[in-house]
Formats: structure tokens, C-alpha cells, sequence
């Protein structure tokens, strides 16, 4: 769970599952599947990857809504159009399009592709397929952020997040 640092979950969130992530240093599973819920109106902010493919999908409850700009070298936004496959076909768009997906339908996008998104009328449950995803070391967003709420531990954890497995393990 995540309010990448704003305090304000309903706004600015996620809820997030890594349900299998490969690590290419040790073995050779190079991919990552992940569920997230968002909810209405719910954002998960504008960020992009340097090393990650992924393809976002739909997988229930309402509609999800995509927001994309391409990015240049220096992470800012590129005026410049670029494709994503919707459900396998190429769609080219321009700077600050907006996509829906339906149920069922996704969006495989390249490196470099910035994205947010959000639910619409209903949360949406949201799948990921991607290569390996590396939280700590690709993820870069367009306005500075923090990616963790701040937890005050006053018991030891039961389950760790993402985060605690370098302390815990």
C-alpha cells in the first residue's frame, strides 16, 4: 500500500500485490506479475522506466483510465507521438493522450512510455505483466515524490512489504 508520500491515500494511491517478480542476477525468470486496486479517481502518479517493458490490463470492476507522454533523455516529456498495442493493435498517440480500458482489455507499452492512471465510476482491480521490476532503481516520476507511507513499526511486522525484505531478511 502506497501514498507515495502525499498523506492522502484516497487521492494518491495503490494498492499493490508483486504476485512473482524474477531476479535476473539469480535466476532466469525475467518477469514480474503484479495486481494493484485503484480507486475512483485514485491516482498513481505520472512515472516512467528505463528498463521495464509492461503491459497494464484491466482485469475487473470499472473502467481504467491511462494517461501517456513519451519522455526525452532528460525525463521531461517529448512533443513527439509514439505507439502503444491496445489488446495487440498499434495505436499511435500523441503528448497527454488519454486511453480506456475496459475488463479484459490492456495495454503493452515500451521503456520510456510515462503513464498514470486511475479508476473511472468503479475501482478497478489492475494486472501487470512486465519484465523484472525493480521498485527501487527504475521507477522515475515526473514530479518528485516519496514512494512509501511512513509506517511507525510498534510491533514487528507479520508480512513484510516490498521495502522491509532488506531489513527483515
Amino acid at each position: 500500500m502506497t501514498d507515495f508520500g502525499g498523506g492522502d491515500f484516497q487521492k494518491r494511491g495503490l494498492l499493490l500485490f508483486t504476485v512473482r517478480n524474477g531476479n535476473v542476477a539469480r535466476d532466469e525468470k525475467t518477469y514480474c506479475e503484479k495486481i494493484m486496486i485503484t480507486g475512483v479517481g485514485q491516482e498513481t502518479p505520472m512515472h516512467f522506466h528505463k528498463l521495464k517493458m509492461e503491459d497494464i490490463i484491466n482485469r475487473g470492476g470499472g473502467v481504467l483510465e491511462i494517461e501517456f507522454n513519451n519522455s526525452n533523455a532528460d525525463g521531461t516529456f517529448s512533443d513527439q507521438p509514439f505507439d502503444v498495442k491496445i489488446d495487440g493493435q498499434i495505436v499511435k498517440l500523441l503528448p497527454g493522450s488519454k486511453i480506456q480500458l475496459l475488463p479484459g482489455q490492456s495495454v503493452c507499452m515500451d521503456r520510456g512510455i510515462y503513464h498514470r492512471f486511475y479508476g473511472i465510476e468503479s475501482p478497478v482491480m489492475v494486472g501487470e505483466v512486465s519484465t523484472v521490476n525493480d521498485d527501487a532503481n527504475d521507477n522515475f516520476f515526473y514530479e518528485p515524490i516519496g514512494r512509501f507511507p511512513e509506517i511507525e513499526e510498534d510491533v514487528p511486522p507479520l508480512y513484510l512489504l516490498s521495502n522491509d525484505y532488506k531489513n527483515y531478511l
